[in-house]
C-alpha cells in the first residue's frame, strides 16, 4: 500500500510539474508573442481589394480592372442557408465559442496523438481563419497557431459574430481569381447570392478548404464529393436541412461554368485610357480600391464609331483584293483535332473575325476548324469577295471567318436564331487601320473614340498615340492664321506654279492634287477645291514663324509644327485627337477646350472623390485674356500672346449701316458663377469665317459626299498626304466635332487615289448619320465686329447693288480691301515664280 501511495504521489507531482512547466512555457510564449500581435481594431476599417469599375456616361459597364474578382457583400444580404452551409463546412459552433473552440482543439490533439499525420483537420474556427487571413502567414507551426488563437480571442472581444462572419465570407479565396462569396457566386454560376440553389450554396461552401484543387471547374468530381459528404450531409446532421433536401441537392449534377461580369459597352481603347489615367492620378492602388469611374462616352455613339470603322476598312479592303492568309501550319496527315486546335490558342479573334485552321479543300469547298473546336464547311459562295475558298486557301492555312447573319437572326434582334445552322464566310483582317475621335466642342467631352480595327489584334491607340501627317485637313489652321493677318475668304491669291530653294540649292516644287492651276482665286474657292499652291503662297505671305505661333494657340505644340512652308500642306505629325481639338475652336466660337473623358470617380462606398469641371466655351460672355471675365457691358478687345482676337462681345450685327453698327458697343453678359470659361484661342470672327468655308467644302467641294446627311450645318475638310499614306476627314455638325484617320501602321501607301474623301469620309458619314439623328442644327451667326460686303471676283469691294459675292469680313479689314478695278480677262497660263524657302 505505501508503494501505491508513493507511485500516486509521484504521478501527481509529475503531472503538476508538467502542467506547471506547460503553463510557464505558455506564459513565456504569450509574453513573447503578445506584444508583437497586430491591433485587431484595424479590422473595423479594413479595405478589401476590389477591382476598378469603368462605366459609360449612362452607367453601363465598360471595363473591370484588377487582378482579383471581389464584390463585397453585407452579412444581411447573405441567405440563411448559405450561412449554414459555411458553418457546416468550417465551424458549426461559431456562434457558441469565444474565438477558440476547445472541443475542436482537443479533437485535433487526439488525432495528432493517434495518427501519423503531421497536419490534421479541426481546431481552426472561422475567427481564427479571419485572424490568419488578415494578419498571419500560412506557416504551419505551434507558435503561429498560438498567435492565431490569441488574435482570435482579441477579435471576438472587438467585433460581433456577424462582423467576423462577414469578413470571412468576403476575404476567403474561392479559386480562379475569385475572392469572397459574392465574386464566387457570380463567376461559377452567374448569379447573385439570393438566386443560388441549395446545391450551389453547398458547392461554394466546399471550395475555401481547397480553392485551387477542389473547385467545381478544376476538379468537378472532387468538388461533388466534398459538396455531398462534407457539406450537404453535415447540414442534415446539424438539422439545417432535412435529409430529403440533402438527397435532392446531392442528385444535382455539377454545373458550374465560368461567368465573367458582362461588359455592356465595348470601348477597350477608352477603357485603357481610363486605366492609365487613374494609375497616373492615384497610383497602382487605383486598381484595387474599388473605384467606380464614370466616363463621358456615349454607348450608342461608341458602338457606331466601331461599326463605322470596321465597315469602312472592309470596304477599303475589298477595293484592294485578297492579301493572303495570316500564317501556315504544316499539319500531319493523321493529326488529330485536339493537336490542330492547340495551334490556335495563341491566335485571338479580331472584332467579329474568328481565327480558323483549314483542314482541307475539296470540290470548291473548304473545311475549317474554329477555336471552339467546331468544324464547318465553307461552300463555293462563302469565299471572299465572290472568290471560292478553295482557290484562296489550302490545308494548314490560318484564316479568318465571319458569321453570316441570316434573316432569322435579324428577326431575332441580331442574336443567333435557334432553327437555322450557323453559317460562316471567308474573310480577312484589313491591312489598313483607322481611328475616330468625336467630342463636343463646347467643353471637350469625349463622346466616342476608337483607336483601330481591333484592340485584341493591336492595343496601339492610333487616336491618341499615332502621329501622322494631316495633309490638307491642316489648311483651315493656316487660313485662320492668314485671316488674323488681314486676309479674308474673299482675298485673292494666285494658284500658279512655284518653286522654292533652300540654302543648299535644293528645290521644292509643290503641286496641286489635280496637277493643274486655276490662276488668281478667292480663298473661299481655294479651300473648297483644296488648292495646295494657294496654301503655300498664303503661308509665305504671312510668314512661317508667325503662323506657327498663332496655330499653337489651337492646342498644338509649336515645336510640332515644321519651321518651313511645307507646314501649309499638313506635314506636321499630329494625333487625330489633337486635330479634333483644333477643329473644336472653329465650332465653338474660338475657344480652346481640353479633351476629357473621366467625368467622376467614386470610392467603393459611393462617396464622390472627383468630379470634372471642364473649361467651357462661352461665346456670349465677356471673356478676355486666358479666359478671364471682363467686367464691362461694352465690347472690348481680347489680346492673347500679342494677338488681338477682336471684340469680346459676339452679338450679330445687322447689315444695315454695317460699318457703323459693327463698332457700336453690344450688351454682353458674365458667365454663370459655377462655369470655368475656356481661354480664347482665336478671334470669334475668324472662327465664323472658317466654319462658313468648311460648310462650303461639303456643299460643293471635296467633301460633297457628306451632303447625303441633308444638313446645312455640316462642314469639314479632307486630307491626304504624299503617296496616299494618310487619309483624313475632320468635320463639324450639330453638337460634335469628329475626326477620322485612315492609314497603314507600316506607313505604306493606301493605294492609288485613296484620298481622304474616298477612304476616310465614308467612315465619318456613317458615324455622323447616327450621331446627328434628332440633333438640332448648329447655328453660325456673324459675331460683333463684322460687316457684310459685296466682293468682286478679284477680291475687291463692289458698290452696293453691283453684283459680286457676299462675304462677312472683319470691320477693320475694310480699309485693306481695294475698290473694284477691272483687270480684264486672265486666261493665259501663269508663269512659274521662284522664292527662297527661307
Amino acid at each position: 500500500m505505501p508503494r501505491l501511495r508513493r507511485l500516486l504521489r509521484w504521478t501527481l507531482i509529475a503531472t503538476a510539474s508538467v502542467a506547471l512547466l506547460g503553463a510557464i512555457a505558455l506564459g513565456i510564449l504569450y509574453f513573447l508573442i503578445a506584444p508583437k500581435l497586430p491591433d485587431v481594431e484595424t479590422l473595423r476599417t479594413v479595405e478589401l481589394q476590389e477591382p476598378m469599375y469603368v462605366y459609360s456616361r449612362d452607367g453601363k459597364l465598360m471595363a473591370l480592372f484588377g487582378e482579383t474578382r471581389r464584390y463585397p457583400v453585407n452579412i444581411e444580404d447573405v441567405p440563411q442557408r448559405l450561412k449554414q452551409a459555411f458553418l457546416a463546412a468550417e465551424d458549426a459552433r461559431f456562434y457558441k465559442h469565444h474565438g477558440v473552440d476547445y472541443k475542436g482543439i482537443a479533437r485535433a490533439m487526439w488525432l495528432l496523438a493517434t495518427t501519423d499525420d503531421k497536419r490534421v483537420p479541426g481546431g481552426s474556427t472561422i475567427t481564427q481563419q479571419v485572424a490568419r487571413q488578415f494578419f498571419l502567414s500560412q506557416e504551419y507551426s505551434y507558435k503561429r497557431k498560438l498567435a492565431e488563437m490569441m488574435l482570435a480571442m482579441r477579435i471576438e472581444n472587438e467585433l460581433s459574430k456577424d462582423e467576423i462572419f462577414e469578413l470571412y465570407l468576403n476575404k476567403s479565396f474561392f479559386g480562379h481569381r475569385s475572392y469572397g462569396v459574392g465574386a464566387a457566386a457570380e463567376f461559377y454560376y452567374g448569379k447573385k447570392l439570393n438566386e443560388l440553389s441549395l446545391d450551389e450554396m453547398a458547392s461554394l461552401a466546399a471550395i475555401p478548404k481547397f480553392p485551387s484543387t477542389a473547385n467545381p471547374l478544376s476538379n468537378p468530381a472532387r468538388a461533388k464529393e466534398r459538396r455531398d459528404v462534407y457539406i450537404l450531409q453535415r447540414m442534415a446532421q446539424l438539422n439545417y436541412i432535412t435529409q430529403a433536401e440533402a438527397d435532392a441537392a446531392k442528385a444535382m449534377p455539377m454545373h458550374a461554368t465560368p461567368h465573367e461580369r458582362p461588359v455592356e459597352v465595348n470601348a477597350p481603347y477608352v477603357a485603357e485610357m481610363v486605366r492609365q489615367e487613374m494609375v497616373a492620378r492615384y497610383g497602382a492602388e487605383a486598381l484595387t480600391k474599388g473605384y467606380h469611374v464614370t466616363t463621358t462616352i456615349d454607348p450608342e455613339l461608341q458602338a457606331t464609331a466601331d461599326k463605322s470603322i470596321r465597315a469602312g476598312l472592309r470596304t477599303y479592303d475589298l477595293r484592294h483584293g485578297w492579301h493572303g492568309v495570316e500564317q501556315h501550319f504544316d499539319l500531319a496527315d493523321n493529326e488529330d483535332q485536339a493537336t490542330t486546335l492547340a495551334r490556335l490558342r495563341g491566335v485571338s479573334s479580331q472584332a467579329d473575325l474568328l481565327p480558323a485552321v483549314v483542314l482541307g479543300v475539296n470540290d470548291g469547298t473548304a473545311k475549317v476548324l474554329l477555336g471552339d473546336g467546331s468544324a464547318v464547311d465553307l461552300g463555293p459562295n462563302q469565299g471572299w469577295n465572290g472568290q471560292g475558298p478553295a482557290k484562296l486557301v489550302k490545308r494548314g492555312d490560318v484564316v479568318r471567318v465571319i458569321r453570316i447573319e441570316s434573316a432569322a437572326d435579324k428577326a431575332a434582334g441580331g442574336r443567333p436564331a435557334a432553327a437555322p445552322a450557323v453559317r460562316y464566310a471567308l474573310d480577312q483582317v484589313p491591312r489598313a487601320q483607322a481611328a475616330l475621335v468625336s467630342l463636343e466642342p463646347s467643353n471637350g467631352a469625349l463622346r466616342a473614340l476608337s483607336g483601330g480595327y481591333s484592340f485584341a489584334g493591336n492595343k496601339f491607340n492610333r487616336a491618341t498615340q499615332a502621329r501622322r501627317q494631316p495633309g490638307s485637313s491642316f489648311k483651315p489652321f493656316v487660313y485662320a492664321a492668314a485671316f488674323e493677318r488681314g486676309f479674308n475668304p474673299a482675298s485673292v491669291v494666285l494658284d500658279a506654279p512655284v518653286v522654292f530653294k533652300d540654302r543648299r540649292g535644293h528645290l521644292w516644287r509643290p503641286q496641286n492634287d489635280t496637277g493643274n492651276f486655276a490662276g488668281p482665286m478667292r480663298l473661299r474657292e481655294a479651300m473648297v477645291q483644296s488648292r495646295n499652291l494657294v496654301s503655300v503662297r498664303l503661308l509665305d505671305a504671312i510668314g512661317v514663324d508667325y503662323a506657327r505661333k498663332y496655330i499653337s494657340h489651337l492646342g498644338f505644340e509649336e515645336k510640332e509644327l515644321p519651321p518651313n512652308l511645307s507646314m501649309s500642306l499638313g506635314t506636321a505629325s499630329l494625333t487625330p485627337l489633337s486635330v479634333a481639338r483644333g477643329f473644336s475652336a472653329f465650332a465653338n466660337g474660338g475657344f480652346l477646350v481640353t479633351p476629357w473623358f473621366i467625368d467622376e470617380v467614386r470610392d467603393s462606398n459611393g462617396a464622390m472623390i472627383f468630379k470634372e469641371k471642364p473649361a467651357t466655351a462661352c461665346p456670349d460672355c465677356a471673356i478676355g485674356t486666358a479666359g478671364k471675365v471682363v467686367a464691362s457691358s461694352a465690347a472690348s478687345s481680347s489680346v492673347v500672346d500679342g494677338f488681338d482676337f477682336g471684340p469680346t462681345g459676339t452679338s450679330k450685327p445687322t447689315d444695315t449701316d454695317a460699318a457703323k453698327d459693327a463698332n457700336k458697343p453690344k450688351e454682353i453678359k458674365a458667365p454663370p458663377a459655377d462655369m470655368i470659361v475656356a481661354p480664347r484661342a482665336i478671334d470669334s470672327r475668324i472662327a465664323y469665317q472658317i466654319v462658313s468655308m468648311l460648310r462650303d467644302v461639303v456643299q460643293r467641294g471635296t467633301g460633297t459626299p457628306a451632303k447625303v446627311l441633308g444638313r446645312e450645318d455640316v462642314g469639314g475638310k479632307t486630307g491626304s498626304t504624299n503617296d496616299h499614306r494618310d487619309a483624313w476627314f475632320s468635320g463639324i455638325g450639330g453638337p460634335y466635332v469628329t475626326t477620322v484617320w485612315v492609314g497603314r501602321d507600316d506607313y505604306k501607301s493606301l493605294g492609288y487615289r485613296e484620298y481622304g474623301g474616298k477612304a476616310a469620309l465614308p467612315i465619318w458619314i456613317n458615324y455622323m448619320q447616327v450621331a446627328l439623328k434628332d440633333k438640332p442644327l448648329a447655328t453660325n451667326e456673324p459675331p460683333q465686329g463684322m460687316v457684310k460686303v459685296s466682293v468682286a471676283a478679284n477680291g475687291t469691294l463692289l458698290p452696293e447693288g453691283n453684283g459680286g459675292v457676299l462675304e462677312w469680313v472683319k470691320a477693320e479689314d475694310l480699309d485693306r480691301m481695294e475698290t473694284y478695278v477691272d483687270y480684264g480677262p486672265q486666261d493665259s497660263a501663269p508663269a512659274e515664280e521662284s522664292f527662297d524657302i527661307f
